[in-house]
């Protein structure tokens, strides 16, 4: 067996799921992980499948040839990396003012930490006094030991002081 990873992006229209499910399956692949969501009139995401090796090409030919029914899909086979180092598995959580700049200065910060982003959701969201338009983030990720949480904590402060937005890790 071996794992394809494949993104997806399609105008978005009753029947995508069913389309791309029935493309896997008829390859013998399985289903194995997703996340999908429609954005701004598009259907996207990104999903993992499990399939048998003498499947994967003919699946990503397949997967390819949705393209003239609108679905645009890229097929990656997967090799889990070894971790070199240990992690701890932290969340952040940030809300704020919307503006533009605020995945550029946090996602620096956690580079400049060599912290992983493993999980990213963001959404904007109407504030409950003001309907104002709130930034609202939720990521997952994955920090060397030899990082000072203390540290990495201090600096994305800092981060929230100049960018006027709540940021919580735990």
């Amino acid at each position: 067996m071996t794992s394809l990873v494949l993104t997806i992006i399609a105008p978005d229209k009753p029947g995508l799921v069913e389309l791309l499910s029935q493309t896997i399956a008829s390859h013998q692949g399985n289903w194995l992980e997703s996340s999908l969501s429609r954005l701004a009139g598009k259907f996207a995401g990104i999903l993992i499948v499990s399939i048998p090796e003498a499947q994967a090409e003919p699946l990503s030919k397949a997967l390819a040839e949705l393209d003239a029914q609108g679905l645009k899909v890229v097929a990656e086979r997967s090799q889990e990396p070894q971790l070199k180092t240990a992690y701890n598995s932290i969340n952040l959580a940030l809300i704020g003012h919307d503006k533009p700049g605020i995945v550029k200065e946090i996602s620096q910060a956690l580079t400049a930490n060599k912290v992983n982003v493993e999980r990213l959701s963001t959404e904007l969201v109407s504030g409950s006094m003001s309907a104002e338009e709130l930034f609202k983030a939720e990521a997952h990720l994955l920090v060397p030991d030899t990082v000072d949480l203390d540290d990495l904590q201090q600096a994305l402060e800092n981060i929230a002081s100049d960018l006027m937005v709540d940021i919580t890790l735990n």
